[in-house]
């Protein structure tokens, strides 16, 4: 996997004699092996790319070009045809060379009648490494080393050709499927790599340095995330957990275990998101009614985790609400077709009525314990949400089976409430703090993007979409994260504190309204020492006032007789 460096040492010599080598000159560019060159793709022009003093030690060659937002053209010939070329923002194209060959022409061109700026580079390979897209039965090309990325809201899927075994210059290829020997290319086995970009960072030159870092078997494997390894009896594909906004570069290195070899296929991007869409594209990302409705939350939020326990109504409103919003928006979501803002406003109305009937149930009833046990739910949902977000989450046992996930994630739901049998106040308390501050944390987050909200997203993802179980749930884990994780911790370790110390010479729970009510009336009807026992009902009180008010005047004047 040196062999570029050699080839691009020679080519640094060769600039020094032709200063011009790898820059542009009208429409030509010269590349130089593992050097990225920045290119311009004229309005209807074609950009020819070329490769000079090809090592005779190469076998075959890619070259790969990115862009961000435009698409560009990448071709053999200089006319471009459907089995000849490639569309995208992450092209390339693999070259077998000839036993004589030393120069190489391809050519870049714009779609859409549009100047497009991008960066590419050239990667050179020896007969021993493995072909990339070599045995390729799904795509156009018919040599396809790239990696194809579809996604939607929920989940990103990579997809890429199967590799064939190396060969040099001359030789015919190894056939694909004829056995499954191992000098055959079912012995390769294929790393599937993720890199995260900068988190809410959209720039191209924060692109390009992505890519210019991971371009190469050597970049990736040191930057890059290996998040999981297929064998050629697996399928070539790979299901991530979309996150909107969040830049993502992917990149599969087969590998032949036998040689030990290996070569990497074209790394694509994705945001999640269109860079062209006018409502809800990468530059807009977050509807004002996500703003509006979380900004609330993040507010009610902090009161709870301050002064939940004190104001035990509130508190008990705001759990409520968040217990009844989630599952009527999961419920809207999977039996109607309503849009985004009108799933939101439903599952609004109907978590006050969550929230007013939790809150009224204790004003009626005055079962505490019932109560609390609707809080430790919620606390039991976060602490599961937050184990599953871990690595344990990506378990294939977990993503295998939805039997297994939620069975684990029910059992520590209801574990978590079983604590509060025992120490109902300081439970509750742990409740406010711990809930409190995650709230806020979500409140951040409809306006900085930050991993954190993925710990009930994922979810949520999960409940909305059947197939989401087969995602990878990582989540990049950057400086505005650890921050995040800071606050949220300073936030609920404060809140605990303060209203263990506050509430440490009060009762337990406040007592039901409805209750000191009954008891008052008990009491002044059996106290006859009270002078409101002897005070008429409400009702004839009123009654009376009524006939005072229709009751004709008499007229003023002395009614008694005289005395003499």
């Amino acid at each position: 996997m040196v062999l570029w460096v050699c080839c691009a040492l020679l080519l640094l010599l060769h600039d020094q004699l032709v200063p011009d080598v790898g820059a542009q000159v009208e429409n030509r560019v010269t590349f130089l092996p593992g050097t990225f060159q920045n290119v311009s793709i004229p309005q209807n022009e074609t950009v020819q790319a070329v490769v000079s003093r090809i090592l005779p030690e190469v076998a075959f060659i890619t070259l790969q070009f990115h862009t961000q937002r435009r698409n560009a053209t990448l071709s053999y010939s200089r006319v471009p045809d459907l089995s000849s070329s490639l569309t995208g923002v992450d092209s390339g194209l693999l070259s077998a060379l000839e036993p004589s060959q030393t120069t190489l022409s391809l050519f870049l061109s714009s779609p859409d009648s549009e100047v497009v700026a991008g960066t590419g580079v050239i990667l050179p390979y020896s007969g021993s490494d493995p072909v990339p897209g070599a045995c390729n039965s799904e795509f156009s090309l018919e040599v396809d080393p790239n990696v194809y990325i579809r996604y939607n809201l929920y989940e990103t899927t990579v997809l890429f050709a199967p590799a064939n075994l190396g060969y040099e210059r001359g030789q015919t290829p190894p056939a694909c499927d004829e056995s499954t020997d191992t000098n055959t290319r079912w012995r390769l086995q294929y790393d599937v790599y993720q890199y995260f970009l900068p988190e809410n960072d959209l720039s191209e030159s924060s692109l390009f340095s992505g890519h210019q870092a991971v371009a190469g078997v050597q970049q990736m494997t040191a930057v890059g995330k290996r998040v999981m390894t297929l064998l050629s009896t697996d399928k070539t594909s790979a299901v991530f957990n979309s996150i909107p906004g969040q830049g993502v570069i992917y990149s599969v290195i087969v590998r032949d275990p036998l040689l030990n070899t290996s070569a990497s296929y074209v790394p694509a991007h994705t945001y999640a998101c269109s860079f062209t869409s006018a409502l809800d594209g990468c530059q807009t990302l977050g509807k004002v009614s996500t703003k509006v409705f979380f900004t609330i939350t993040g507010l009610a939020g902090l009161f709870v985790c301050f002064f939940g326990h004190r104001f035990f109504k509130c508190e008990l409103f705001c759990m409520g609400f968040s217990f009844s919003a989630f599952f009527v928006f999961v419920l809207v979501t999977r039996t109607t077709d309503l849009h985004y803002d009108e799933r939101l406003a439903v599952s609004a109305v109907v978590g006050v009525m969550g929230g007013v009937l939790l809150m009224m149930s204790w004003w009626r009833f005055g079962s505490v314990m019932a109560c609390v046990a609707v809080v430790g739910l919620m606390l039991g949902f976060l602490v599961a949400s937050v184990v599953l977000f871990t690595p344990l989450g990506d378990l294939d046992a977990f993503r295998n089976s939805d039997a297994v996930f939620w069975t684990t994630f029910s059992c520590i739901v209801l574990v978590v409430p079983l604590f509060f049998l025992r120490w109902p106040r300081e439970g509750n308390i742990c409740t406010c703090g711990v809930v409190g501050g995650y709230a806020a944390v979500l409140a951040v987050n409809a306006y900085v993007y930050t991993s954190l909200s993925f710990i009930t997203l994922n979810i949520l993802k999960r409940l909305l979409n059947s197939s989401f179980s087969a995602a990878f749930t990582d989540v990049p884990f950057q400086t505005i994260d650890y921050a995040m994780i800071t606050v949220w911790v300073v936030l609920g370790v404060c809140g605990v504190v303060l209203q263990l110390y506050r509430e440490r010479a009060r009762p337990f729970f406040p007592p039901s309204p409805y209750l000191m009510w009954q008891q008052e009336r008990e009491r002044r009807k059996t106290n006859v020492l009270d002078p409101s026992h002897h005070f008429p009902p409400l009702p004839s009180r009123l009654l009376e006032r009524a006939r005072q008010l229709t009751r004709r005047r008499e007229p003023a004047g002395e009614h008694t007789p005289l005395l003499l």
